[in-house]
């Protein structure tokens, strides 16, 4: 509500983010975030806004004049709580959807690797005078070289990611 209320208030007043940004004394991509949504401007610069835009803040934050409450800023503080755990519940989302991508890698790379061992390398095997099965080979040597040089790496950074990333109690 409020990142909608933001940009159509801007746009209706003819300013660019740019414009806003200076007015506000802040850069370009703080405005692009609020925004977009991805942050919320303190209640400081949400009164500064409500200035340039010569609008009251309870617009900004979505609520009608005729649901307007007493206390101005027991209001603001409480709609700016809400879109704090929205953010919150975006940012735990987040991290769940990293830690489980990072999971599935290493079983991945496990995975390769058991395939590796278990075909025992077959290119030794390949009858390289036969052009077909000799690009083969080298097709599966390459990424076998690579495999065995990189997913180790891969997969150390993979195992602190998940550690980084997991549930904290």
């Amino acid at each position: 509500m409020l990142k909608e209320n933001i940009r159509s208030i801007r746009k209706s007043r003819g300013l660019s983010q740019e414009e806003l940004a200076i007015k506000l004394n802040v850069v370009r991509q703080t405005i692009s975030k609020w925004e977009q949504g991805l942050s919320v401007p303190d209640s400081e610069m949400l009164i500064s806004i409500s200035e340039i835009f010569e609008t009251p803040v309870n617009i900004l934050l979505g609520e009608n004049i005729s649901e307007s409450k007493g206390d101005d800023l027991k209001t603001i503080s409480e709609k700016l709580e809400i879109i704090n755990l929205q953010l919150l519940q975006r940012k735990i989302a987040r991290r769940k959807m990293i830690h489980w991508i990072l999971i599935s890698l290493c079983v991945i790379i496990i995975v390769i690797f058991l395939f590796l061992i278990l075909l025992n390398s077959p290119y030794f095997n390949f009858d390289y005078n036969n052009p077909e099965n000799a690009v083969l080979g080298v097709l599966f040597h390459s990424f076998e070289w690579l495999f065995v040089r990189i997913a180790p790496i891969i997969f150390i950074a993979s195992i602190i990611g998940i550690v980084l990333t997991r549930k904290k109690v």
